[in-house]
């Protein structure tokens, strides 16, 4: 006697648990995702074949553009209180505290940093502004941002950057490394942009020896 054949019957999936998890990823991904700004100071950094990443956090960022303008960038807000408080006080310049914490970067004089802080951040461009005075030893006001920043530091670590534009002349990145011996600043980085090891090169050999 022949066995009975059971019916086949189509595997029936249902999708919609799938769908609604897929379009709630998608629509935090929406609201999360953050954009890099436009950059203030835009410069093209020389190419270099170092693979260590810059820090993260307690950044003290000294940009040269490519016309040798000098400007500084802080992340730390409690760093950017302390150091409006103490220009306040040590020069008298009556600064907005406020708008001084949330300012991204700094590229005038001391004197303008009052019309400086009142500008709105369209008006805050690298092309537009002095910079920070740095073209010799007896105008450059990089040395006292330093030390007022070190001293608000207070004894903490801080990373000190250097990102200059590959056409910059050397005079400025001289001037700010005057800055830096001048208050005991030895150790920074170079900020580059990061290109393949040349094959064949010693670094090359030591890296596939890993």
């Amino acid at each position: 006697m022949a066995r009975a054949k059971i019916p086949r019957k189509s595997t029936s999936i249902d999708m919609t648990a799938m769908c609604d998890v897929a379009f709630l990823l998608l629509t935090f991904f929406i609201l999360t995702t953050k954009f890099k700004p436009a950059e203030a100071v835009a410069v093209t950094p020389p190419n270099s074949v170092s693979d260590k990443a810059a820090p993260e956090s307690d950044i003290v960022l000294i940009t040269i553009n490519a016309g040798g303008k000098v400007f500084l960038s802080l992340d730390n807000e409690e760093v950017k209180d302390n150091l409006a408080n103490t220009l306040n006080t040590e020069k008298g310049l009556n600064l907005n505290v406020a708008a001084f914490r949330k300012a991204q970067f700094f590229g005038t004089s001391f004197s303008k940093l009052p019309a400086f802080l009142s500008l709105s951040e369209d008006q805050r461009t690298g092309d537009a502004l002095p910079g920070i005075p740095c073209k010799d030893s007896t105008n450059n006001e990089m040395t006292e941002w330093l030390r007022l920043i070190k001293s608000a530091y207070m004894g903490k670590k801080m990373n000190l950057l250097v990102k200059g534009d590959n056409t910059s002349k050397y005079p400025s990145f001289k001037n700010v490394i005057t800055a830096f011996k001048k208050n005991d600043l030895l150790k920074f980085q170079i900020i580059t942009n990061p290109e393949a090891v040349p094959i064949g090169s010693e670094l090359y050999r030591q890296a596939k020896a890993k």
